[in-house]
């Protein structure tokens, strides 16, 4: 019996839909990237156009005298080692911390768990703005306003609730066995996380610093509300040396200073990205 030619149809049909909807989600990726791309441009193209402007265009007189102008000590070495010195020491902090808390959250069951997690990820959500008029007004009474060390515990605390909740994720992937092993021949707890865990989480430790120092980085309220002197401010305050009055723009030097302002981070990505796609090296470890 032969089948009826309108059943065929249909069938004729999907692969031009699944072609069209292809279609449709590349073209809404590359306008994404557009997006992402241009900014990036303009960054590259501006620093070293004499007469650079908001236009993203060719320069059309080619120049180093924008970087030139902004290499200096007080408009970037003293800022970017600020940044480096106030950034490091969060991640710093908040790696440890992380670390600590997430060991008794992954290992450990206990009803107050779920709960304890809900919150901290409610907490990433609060807006740094609506809690620096009290922490400003802690950090005077405990004198610890314009300190560096004092912001950098700040930065820390605002970081620690989505980097224990990534570092507690990333744990779980770590067999227990391993641990009782390690248990067995005599290690305490502290040699267990030290020595067993945090090695074969590389990947996720990589991660958890690179989004620490990324979003201290990139920070420009917390170390505006609570450093004052001019000599401690990090590189993401001192940008505004070049927004003058009257809505002037040294737009060639702020280029320049960007590009620079960046290379840290792209840096800090290129060193250490090697061990993202390594997964956790447990080999042969759980067999037998």
């Amino acid at each position: 019996m032969r089948p009826r030619a309108g059943r065929s149809r249909p069938l004729r049909r999907a692969p031009r839909k699944h072609a069209s909807r292809r279609l449709a989600a590349d073209g809404a990726l590359l306008v994404l990237a557009a997006g992402f791309a241009l900014p990036l441009l303009w960054l590259v193209l501006a620093s070293v156009d004499r007469d650079a402007d908001l236009r993203v265009s060719a320069p059309e007189a080619v120049t180093a005298e924008h970087f030139s102008a902004v290499l200096n000590t007080e408009i970037t070495y003293r800022p970017m080692l600020n940044s480096l010195v106030l950034c490091g020491g969060a991640t710093a902090v908040t790696m440890v911390c992380a670390a600590l808390a997430a060991y008794p959250l992954s290992r450990y069951r206990s009803r107050l768990n779920r709960p304890f997690l809900l919150t901290i990820l409610f907490t990433t959500g609060l807006p740094l703005t609506a809690i620096m008029v009290p922490v400003y007004g802690i950090f005077v009474q405990v004198h610890l306003i314009d300190t560096v060390h004092g912001t950098a515990l700040f930065l820390a605390a605002a970081q620690l609730p989505f980097a224990i909740w990534l570092m507690k994720n990333f744990m779980d992937g770590v067999p227990t066995v391993l641990e009782e092993a390690a248990w067995t021949d005599g290690a305490s707890g502290t040699q267990t996380l030290l020595r067993v865990v945090l090695p074969l989480m590389g990947p996720g430790l990589t991660v958890v610093t690179i989004y620490t120092f990324i979003m201290t980085w990139g920070n420009f309220f917390v170390p505006f509300m609570l450093l004052l002197s001019p000599d401690q401010l990090p590189a993401s305050v001192s940008v505004f040396t070049f927004f003058g009055h009257y809505g002037t723009v040294a737009y060639g030097q702020l280029a320049a200073f960007s590009l620079l302002y960046s290379t840290p981070v792209l840096l800090l990505y290129a060193l250490i990205s090697r061990r993202l796609g390594g997964g956790f090296a447990l080999g042969g470890a759980v067999k037998g």
